[in-house]
Formats: C-alpha cells, sequence, structure tokens
C-alpha cells in the first residue's frame, strides 16, 4: 500500500464557533455555547467523514507561537518562538538547526509543499528583489523572506511572512521570485493548492506521497469593509444586523467592532468554498481515501466577547479553542473526540496518524493524541490543556526584545478553565476560574477560595503541566506559594 498523504489547511484567526456543522444534532451539544450564525457547508460536509475535537486549543493563542508549536512539537518555551516575531523580537525566530515537522515528512520520503503565510521568521534586510532592504519597509518589520536554509525540508514554497492585505497579498516562490495577483489571498492560495494536487506545472515528484500545507490568512484581521472580503460572501450576512450576528451571551454589541462581524463571517464563508475546492481536487486526483486531512486554525477570535477589542491572546473560549478536524486515510462516518489537543500535540499525532511515529525526535514535550483521538474509550487520555500568555520581557540598548515575560498561565479540563496572572514582580496580580459546562460564556468568575479541594485540584494539574514542559514558571518557582510543583511544599 502507498505511504498515506497528509493535507493540513489552517486559516488564521477562525474560531471554533463559526462552523455550521455545530447545528447538526451529532455535534451540538459539544459546542461551547451558541453557535455562530455561518454557513460553511464543505466543513459540515466534511465533518461526516472526519474525527472533530472540541477540546483543541491553541495553547499560545496568537500566531507565531501556535505554529512554532505546530511545526516543532514544542511549547512556546522551547520551540524558540515564544513570541509573534517582527523584526524587534529577536528573541523570536524558529531555529534553522531544529527538527521541525517537514524536516521529518521530508526525510520520510515526502514531497513537502507550503502555500500562505508562514510567520515564524525573525525579518532581516534580505528581500531577494532588493538585496539589503526588508521585504516589509515598516518599524518594526513585520513581514519576511524565508530563504531556503530556513524552510525545512519544504521543497515547493509560495509564502510569505506575514502581511494583511486580503485582496492584495504577495508571495515569493520556491526560487525567490515574487508575486502579486491581486486577488483575494484564499482564493490565490487555493488555486495553487488545487495546481500543486494536479501537478499541472510539475510542482512535485510523481510517485512520491505528498504533504501539503495551505495557511490562508482570512478571516484574520482587517474585516471592516469590502475592501476585506468577497462581495458573493458578504451578501450571505448583509441582510442581517448586528444582533442577529453577534448571538453569544458575552458579546458587546456597544463596540465599534459589532459592525464588522459580517465582514468577518464573510471571510469564514471564503474560507469555507476554497477549502471545499482544495477537497474536491483531492478526489479528482484519486487520493482522497489515501490521504489525512486536517482544517484547523492557529488561534480564535474574540469577536467583541467579553467586551474586548483584541481578538486573541487571551483563555477566554473564543480566542484559546479552535476547529480541529482530522480526517484519517479510509474514514466514512464522523466521531466527536474528547481528547485534549494542545498545539504541540499536533506534530506527534499527525505523525504518529501516517506510521512514522519513530521519526519523532527525542525530547519534545508535544504528545502523540492519536491513540486517545481513535480509540475515545482509553481511560489514561490527558485530563487537561495548557494556556499559556507571554509578552515582550527585557530590551537591549537598541530596544530589541530579547527576552520574554511569562505573565500568564492557566488550564482547561473538561469542566473548569483556570488562570494564574503574575505582575512584572512575579506577585499574583490575578485569577479566573469558570465553571464552563453551566456558564459557557464565562461570564462569572468563581471565587477559587470557595472550594479549597476543587482549588487544589486544579493547581496540582497546572502545576505538574508546567513543569512537564519545564516552562519558566516552573523553572523558577513562580507563586511557589500556591502552586505545588514537584519537590515543592504541598498546597494547603
Amino acid at each position: 500500500m502507498n505511504k498515506p498523504n497528509l493535507l493540513y489547511i489552517f486559516p488564521d484567526q477562525f474560531r471554533q464557533m463559526s462552523m455550521s456543522l455545530w447545528n447538526e444534532l451529532l455535534f451540538n451539544k459539544h459546542c461551547s455555547g451558541v453557535p455562530d450564525p455561518v454557513y460553511t457547508p464543505n466543513l459540515d460536509s466534511f465533518s461526516q467523514q472526519a474525527y472533530l475535537l472540541p477540546n483543541a486549543v491553541s495553547n499560545c493563542p496568537v500566531c507565531s507561537p501556535h505554529r512554532g508549536s505546530l511545526f516543532t512539537g514544542q511549547y512556546p518555551n522551547k520551540s524558540g518562538v515564544p513570541l509573534n516575531c517582527n523584526s524587534d523580537r529577536i528573541i523570536s525566530n524558529l531555529p534553522i538547526n531544529i527538527t521541525c515537522f517537514t524536516d521529518i515528512l521530508a526525510q520520510s520520503g515526502y514531497h513537502v509543499g507550503y502555500i500562505g503565510k508562514w510567520h515564524l521568521d525573525l525579518p532581516t534586510p534580505n528581500a531577494p528583489d532588493r538585496p539589503g532592504e526588508y521585504v516589509d519597509p515598516s518599524v518594526p518589520a513585520w513581514d519576511s523572506y524565508t530563504e531556503l536554509a530556513r524552510r525545512h525540508g519544504i521543497h515547493y514554497w509560495y509564502g510569505y511572512g506575514t502581511f494583511d492585505n486580503h485582496h492584495n497579498p504577495h508571495y515569493y516562490d520556491t526560487h525567490g521570485v515574487r508575486y502579486e495577483p491581486h486577488t483575494w489571498s484564499a482564493e490565490h492560495e487555493a488555486e495553487k493548492a488545487i495546481s500543486y494536487l494536479k501537478n499541472e506545472f510539475g510542482e512535485r515528484e510523481v510517485g512520491q506521497p505528498f504533504a501539503l500545507f495551505v495557511s490562508m490568512n482570512p478571516p484574520h484581521s482587517p474585516y471592516q469593509s469590502l475592501n476585506d472580503c468577497r462581495e458573493q460572501d458578504l451578501k450571505l450576512y448583509e441582510k442581517f444586523i448586528d444582533e442577529q450576528l453577534l448571538v453569544r451571551d458575552n458579546a458587546n454589541l456597544d463596540l465599534d467592532k459589532a459592525s464588522s462581524a459580517r465582514y468577518y463571517f464573510a471571510n469564514v464563508s471564503g474560507v469555507d468554498q476554497q477549502f471545499g475546492r482544495i477537497i474536491q481536487a483531492l478526489k479528482d486526483i484519486g487520493e482522497w481515501d489515501n490521504t489525512i486531512v486536517v482544517f484547523t486554525s492557529d488561534h480564535g477570535e474574540t469577536l467583541c466577547s467579553h467586551g474586548l477589542t483584541d481578538a486573541k491572546n487571551v483563555i477566554y473560549e473564543e480566542a484559546f479553542l479552535v476547529p480541529f478536524l482530522i480526517k484519517d486515510i479510509g474514514q466514512s462516518l464522523p466521531i466527536v473526540s474528547s481528547t485534549f489537543l494542545n498545539s504541540a500535540d499536533i506534530m506527534p499525532t499527525v505523525l504518529e496518524m501516517l506510521g512514522l511515529k519513530e521519526r519523532l525526535p527525542s525530547g519534545i514535550t508535544g504528545q502523540s493524541k492519536a491513540p486517545f483521538i481513535l480509540d475515545n474509550t482509553r481511560s489514561e487520555a490527558p485530563t487537561c490543556a495548557l494556556y499559556i500568555r507571554n509578552l515582550d520581557g527585557d530590551k537591549d540598548d537598541n530596544g530589541k526584545v530579547i527576552s520574554y515575560f511569562p505573565q500568564s498561565r492557566g488550564i482547561r479540563t473538561d469542566r473548569y478553565t483556570f488562570a494564574l496572572t503574575i505582575d512584572r514582580d512575579m506577585n499574583l496580580d490575578d485569577m479566573l476560574l469558570f465553571d464552563y459546562k453551566t456558564d459557557p460564556y464565562q461570564l462569572a468568575d468563581i471565587s477559587w477560595q470557595c472550594s479549597a479541594s476543587l482549588a487544589k485540584e486544579l493547581l496540582t494539574l497546572l502545576a505538574a503541566e508546567l513543569s512537564r514542559i519545564d516552562d519558566p514558571w516552573a523553572q523558577q518557582r513562580i507563586l511557589d506559594e500556591l502552586l505545588p510543583y514537584p519537590n515543592s511544599k504541598e498546597f494547603q
């Protein structure tokens, strides 16, 4: 039998609630609150032949840290990418010498393709068409050009660093040639993915299994006007008022951002359509049954929930949870898996499902959840997912960020969301505790002092996870008086 292929599609800032599949009887009870009134028929269809993981999270819910974990199988403290990458954050840069997801695939005989947003490099003045200059003229520079030495085994490259202009994207190909297609980015990326799958221009080696990653920018901001989405997608939502779109109980309709919901949802539906086109191409080439297909996202989007204007980097469900659907080879039925999936778990999980478990690097802190996804009855399954929030730390004399401040850590269990936040002096600043089974919108913060046994359980779980991944909180014994790190005094 031929080796299974991999198709991994991950739009940016696509929140878990924004899938109409939640209206299906099989899935509805697993949605955290009321789902968004979106139209995603292709994801709905895909879900009927895939595993759905409602407990999938983006541990550090911003773009670069999630991607760093995805490609290294490490949490942000060891991936090399603790913060969103820009030219001022010299601490955040995917290491050249680390073994990545794509390296393993290439070493295992796969032809590896990458299309779209990368956002894992420290931008440097290396524009291939303008030697000595940054790709991005802004200060700090965010966009970047990924040189061959930094592509980690990827053979076919059609990508960029990060650039948020959906109708005017740009890309660099395998040889560093720049392209500006002047079309909606997700649609163009779907065209390139379809061409890769069909091998229309010899993009990949015939006879080799393929692994294709497609990273779409929408529905990432901006989403403020028709300039940010396609007109045909906006028509699905233009007749609705804000109250009919922002249906979650924690949404603040008084925010200026409320009027943007229709544009966000338009991008969601547009991405769904492009996903469907790529899936159809996979079927057209006869590789559907022999391909593991993943649909997920970097992180979610608050979209006015909790009165926040920032889309991400919080433990609230809207930002922390991500869609995660994975179709195994030959799968024909839908299955809901309650497995907790962290960002760092994705690489070892998918590699095990591809039959490449033995090629995993030693010492990674991500864990394969394949056994628990494939057998949901296993009793020893992990019981929580980890939350991480990092901010800029110290700066050098040139104003460059040379460390990160580990501001908040938390966990999500099968019932509770719990987070601790510290100030810059490493003292407890805030504590959040929600029972999302009775309070799915996280509106009622429970006093952790109300139940000593619950507090001890959650603090013990958090301390164990932080120690397991060798997080700075465990290394520095942060809040040691509360968190019972191994070999520290027991919580009283």
